[in-house]
């Protein structure tokens, strides 16, 4: 795509990357149509290829063996892990946040955006009109 305000900026169509463990584009936050594809011996070496990075927002595993996903679930190093769902971060009724590197630590969305953005204050009224003493006994 060129032309207006392309021609101004930065823009890639939606692309798919071959890539190998330790690529730079392998190692970044990309928010972006980019999908980086990395080949994997086994199930061990994919959590360690999938950790081995300083974000972790999202992951998705795709299978039908429901004890791989609660594997997944648990091993990889993300805020949230979708399985057989892509990572579109679009369930505004869950808490959605990255670990490591990835944003603030807070999570947004769903009720916890609520506790984020609500600061508690505790308050007691003594309504008696004199002073209390502490209930300790003597």
């Amino acid at each position: 795509m060129t032309g207006g305000p392309y021609d101004r900026g930065f823009f890639i169509d939606p692309t798919i990357f071959e890539a190998t463990h330790g690529m730079r584009i392998t190692r970044e936050e990309i928010f972006g149509p980019v999908l980086s594809v990395i080949r994997a011996d086994g199930y061990g070496q994919a959590v360690e290829i999938a950790n081995d990075v300083e974000y972790g927002l999202s992951s998705a595993i795709y299978t039908q063996d429901i004890n791989t996903a609660y594997r997944a679930i648990h091993d990889l190093e993300t805020g949230v892990t979708y399985v057989n769902a892509p990572t579109i971060g679009a369930e505004v009724h869950l808490p959605f946040g990255g670990v490591k590197n990835t944003g603030n630590g807070a999570r947004e969305a769903g009720t916890a955006a609520i506790e984020e953005f609500t600061e508690i204050k505790a308050v007691f009224i003594d309504y008696s009109g004199r002073l209390q003493k502490a209930q300790i006994q003597e």
